[in-house]
C-alpha cells in the first residue's frame, strides 16, 4: 500500500512538472529565453571569463542603450509605426544637456530641458506621421538626417566632456552597473504600462484594429503621437546616460546603429512589425541575446566584421521559433 502511495506521488510531481514547462512554452517570451540561457551556458562553458564580473559589466553596458530605446519602439512597432531618428536624438541630447547646464541651469534641470527637446522632436515626429499622414518611416528617416546635421553644427564635429561630480555621474551612468539599473528600471516600468494600464492596453488595440480602435471611443491619434514622444525621450535619456558612462559625448554616436540594434531587441523577443502584438520583456530578452552574441563572440576572437550577419541569423531563428511557438500557443487555447 505503501509502494503504491509513493509511485502516485511521484507521478503526480511528473505531471505537475509536465504541467509546468507546458506553461512555460506557452509564454510569448518562452523561446526566446531558452536561447538566451543557450547562449549564456555555451559562452560560460567555452570561456570561463564570461562571467567575471568585468565582462558582466561590459556585457550589462552593452545592452542597456538597446533595452531602454527597445521600449519605446516596441511601443511604435506595437502601433505599427516606427522612428528611425531616435538614434539621432541618442547623440543630441547629450549636447542639449551640456548646453542648457553652460548657461546656468542646475544639471538635473539641465538633463529635464534636454529631454523636453526630445519629447518636443518626438512631437513632430508624431504629428506629421499622424496628422499629415506621412509614413512614419519617411518621416523619421527625413528627421534622421536633420538632427545628424543639426548635432555636427552645433557641436562643430568636437565632442563635449560630461559635466557634473563623480557620485553625480556614477548614479547617471559612470558606475558598472548603474546604466543596466536604469534600464531595468524601464522595463519595469513600460511593462507595467503595456499591460496594466490604459494607455498600453489602447496601444495594443490600436496596432491589432485601427478602425475598431477609433469607433470604440479611443483617441488613436494622441496615442500614437504619445509614443513618438515616448521613444524620443528615452533615445535622449539613452544618449546622456551613455554620455556619463564614457565621460564625453561624440557627435557621431549613435545613429542608425543603436536604433536598430534596439528594433532586432524587439523583434527578436516577439514584437510583430506588422503591429497589434509585442512584450517589453521580451524587447529586453532579445537585447540580452544580441548582447551575450557580441561578447562571447568577441571573446572567443571572432572579427567583429561578422556580428551583422550574426544579428541577422538571430533575427531569423527567433522569428521561427515565434511562429511555432505561437502555433502551440493557438493549439494550447483550443482545447
Amino acid at each position: 500500500m505503501a509502494a503504491h502511495s509513493s509511485s502516485g506521488t511521484i507521478a503526480a510531481k511528473r505531471l505537475g512538472s509536465g504541467n509546468l514547462v507546458h506553461a512555460f512554452l506557452l509564454w510569448r517570451e518562452a523561446g526566446i529565453i531558452i536561447v538566451a540561457v543557450v547562449l549564456g551556458l555555451y559562452f560560460w562553458i567555452v570561456n570561463a571569463n564570461f562571467i567575471s564580473n568585468d565582462n558582466l559589466q561590459t556585457l550589462s553596458q552593452f545592452i542597456a542603450a538597446w533595452v531602454i530605446i527597445g521600449c519605446g519602439e516596441i511601443m511604435l512597432l506595437i502601433c505599427g509605426e516606427i522612428d528611425l531618428s531616435v538614434g539621432n536624438l541618442y547623440a543630441m541630447a547629450p549636447f542639449l544637456m551640456n548646453f542648457a547646464y553652460q548657461a546656468g541651469l542646475p544639471l538635473p534641470l539641465a538633463i529635464v530641458a534636454a529631454l523636453m527637446v526630445c519629447a518636443a522632436i518626438g512631437f513632430v515626429n508624431g504629428f506629421i506621421s499622424v496628422r499629415l499622414e506621412v509614413p512614419s518611416f519617411v518621416t523619421t528617416l527625413g528627421m534622421l538626417f536633420i538632427l545628424n546635421g543639426l548635432t555636427l553644427t552645433i557641436s562643430r564635429g568636437f565632442p563635449v566632456t560630461t559635466p557634473g561630480s563623480p557620485i553625480f555621474a556614477a548614479v547617471m551612468g559612470a558606475w558598472g552597473y548603474s546604466e543596466i539599473l536604469w534600464a531595468l528600471a524601464v522595463v519595469l516600468l513600460m511593462h507595467i504600462v503595456l499591460r496594466h494600464t490604459r494607455w498600453g492596453l489602447h496601444t495594443i488595440a490600436l496596432g491589432g484594429n485601427t478602425v475598431g480602435a477609433s469607433e470604440a471611443g479611443i483617441n488613436v491619434d494622441r496615442l500614437r503621437i504619445g509614443n513618438f514622444m515616448l521613444t524620443s525621450v528615452l533615445g535622449g535619456f539613452t544618449g546622456i546616460i551613455e554620455a556619463f558612462r564614457i565621460g564625453s559625448t561624440d557627435p557621431l554616436a549613435g545613429g542608425t546603429t543603436v536604433m536598430f540594434l534596439a528594433v532586432a531587441s524587439g523583434v527578436i523577443g516577439g514584437t510583430s512589425l506588422a503591429g497589434g502584438s509585442g512584450t517589453i520583456l521580451g524587447g529586453f530578452v532579445g537585447a540580452l541575446v544580441l548582447g551575450i552574441l557580441q561578447d562571447g563572440f568577441t571573446l572567443q576572437g571572432i572579427n567583429a566584421f561578422t556580428f551583422d550577419m550574426i544579428i541577422g541569423g538571430a533575427i531569423l531563428v527567433a522569428m521561427i521559433s515565434n511562429v511555432r511557438l505561437a502555433k502551440l500557443r493557438g493549439a494550447g487555447g483550443r482545447k
